[in-house]
């Protein structure tokens, strides 16, 4: 059974993730959350974390997104190689 997580808790998780020297991966693993849970939660609410005044510095929100940057090359290989192998294995 899936856990429910209130509206601060997944802020507050958005906001750890996007500030910390941690991957995203391992913000997860230390909150007890899946890597996916956290994953949707910053691509949902990072616009709000973003809006609130005192919630980043400049370079914390330069490197959440080079963070982010990271990440989304890393799934757009994997999703290359899959497209790839199942092209070949086609018959």
């Amino acid at each position: 059974m899936a856990r429910k997580y209130d509206h601060t808790f997944k802020l507050d998780a958005v906001k750890l993730a996007l500030s910390s020297d941690k991957s995203q991966a391992q913000v997860a693993r230390d909150l007890g959350i899946s890597e996916q849970a956290l994953y949707n939660w910053v691509s949902k609410y990072r616009s709000e974390v973003f809006a609130e005044n005192d919630s980043l510095t400049p370079e914390q929100a330069l490197n959440a997104l080079r963070r982010e940057v990271a990440q989304l090359r890393e799934e757009r290989d994997i999703l290359k190689k899959a497209a790839s192998y199942f092209t070949k294995h086609q018959s």
